[in-house]
């Protein structure tokens, strides 16, 4: 059947750009149909790099974390070791003895043998000689002093403790609190009354520098660490915090030097 005059006359005044367009998308839509496009391949093949690449990424970083503080303890102690072991390894070497380890040995034992005779008169007059020379010296004094404060801090005689105990107390503001050390308790003397209030120590750059304020001991909380796991937290950024802090009692942890002051009446 032959088409009407109506239908030619339309295809004349159709564009043929227009045409070649339809039949295009026409023959573009029926080979999709029969073959997958490339673009879905090249994203599959995307989506998989992505994803070995993020896997690799993680397991690098895993291995880092785990050998990274493995390896910073084992260079420490290798510099330690190397340090110690050159006070005495010089003489040694000018004896024709070159033995590794032999001058860390002899500066252990050194040490050991100053820790004893500190015990004893004669070592406590040397002690206190050097230190009266130290103290006159301007620049060696004030670092005299800090490392002195430091190695009390942690110093195994009870009755050579800076830090008598770790305290939280509410620093600075309302619903914020801080770790502290109690380094002394006094008591402060009021028309009102007297009070017992305690030195505590706040660390604001690792250990050796801080803010001292005087608490009253009531408003002192008290957890269950000892001074060493103190100063380790202080030490490691709130790293080795427990999970769990329990509030001790006062009257359960009391040191000879703290809270043995009776308030007098006023």
């Amino acid at each position: 059947m032959g088409r009407s005059d109506k239908d030619r006359d339309l295809e004349r005044l159709m564009p043929v750009g227009t045409l070649a367009v339809d039949a295009t998308k026409i023959n573009g839509s029926k080979s999709s149909d029969q073959s997958p496009s490339p673009s879905s391949h090249h994203s599959a093949k995307e989506a998989f790099g992505k994803h070995i690449h993020s896997w690799l990424s993680k397991k690098f970083v895993s291995g880092c974390v785990i050998l990274f503080p493995i390896a910073i303890t084992f260079y420490l102690t290798w510099k330690l070791i190397n340090f110690v072991d050159g006070f005495f390894s010089p003489i040694y070497n000018h004896l024709g003895i070159d033995v590794f380890g032999l001058g860390f040995v002899t500066s252990l034992i050194f040490i050991f043998l100053v820790g004893v005779s500190m015990s004893s008169w004669l070592g406590a007059s040397l002690l206190s000689l050097g230190e009266w020379i130290i103290k006159k010296m301007p620049l060696m004094s004030y670092i005299y002093t800090a490392s002195k404060q430091i190695s009390s801090a942690i110093s195994p005689d009870e009755d050579s403790h800076a830090f008598k105990e770790v305290a939280i107390i509410r620093h600075p503001r309302l619903g914020e609190y801080a770790f502290g050390f109690i380094t002394s308790t006094i008591i402060l003397r009021k028309s009102t009354g007297a009070e017992e209030l305690c030195c505590v120590y706040v660390p604001t750059n690792h250990l050796y520098l801080g803010d001292v304020f005087l608490i009253n001991s009531k408003d002192i909380m008290r957890p269950n660490l000892s001074v060493r796991e103190g100063i380790e937290i202080v030490i490691s950024g709130g790293m080795s915090v427990p999970q769990l802090l329990t509030i001790v009692d006062k009257q359960s942890i009391l040191s000879p030097r703290i809270g043995k002051f009776a308030v007098p009446q006023v």
